[in-house]
């Protein structure tokens, strides 16, 4: 692994570890984090259709967008249940790319943003 990428899935696990402390924090039983974390993971099955749908689908669970919105509105809204539910999204994607999966391409699930898995 080259000293860029170690940098990057480094990074990575940072984020997920600050998910998973900032979850403690919520008060929200862990039941419902081993519930979740992998329920991003469910948009694979986009790729019974297609490659195509499959990138969409698991893209649109993959990417940081939502699950940030999610967490400061749930913040700003004192609901510690939105903020768990953002968090634990968030430690999925961050785990993710710590073990080197990017966002897929339409071409297929081995082919990523970070390359292509299992290089």
């Amino acid at each position: 692994m080259k000293p860029l990428e170690l940098t990057i899935r480094l990074e990575w696990v940072v984020v997920a570890v600050a998910a998973v402390v900032f979850y403690a924090s919520t008060g929200i039983s862990w039941w419902l984090f081993g519930l979740l974390i992998l329920a991003p993971d469910l948009s694979m099955s986009g790729y019974l259709a297609r490659p195509r749908v499959g990138a969409i689908a698991y893209n649109a669970l993959h990417i940081l967008i939502v699950p940030v919105l999610l967490l400061l509105a749930g913040h700003l809204s004192g609901n510690a249940t939105a903020m768990a539910v953002a968090l634990i999204w968030i430690a999925h994607i961050a785990i993710d790319r710590a073990l080197g999966y990017g966002l897929k391409l339409s071409t297929g699930f081995q082919d990523t943003h970070l390359g292509r898995i299992g290089r």
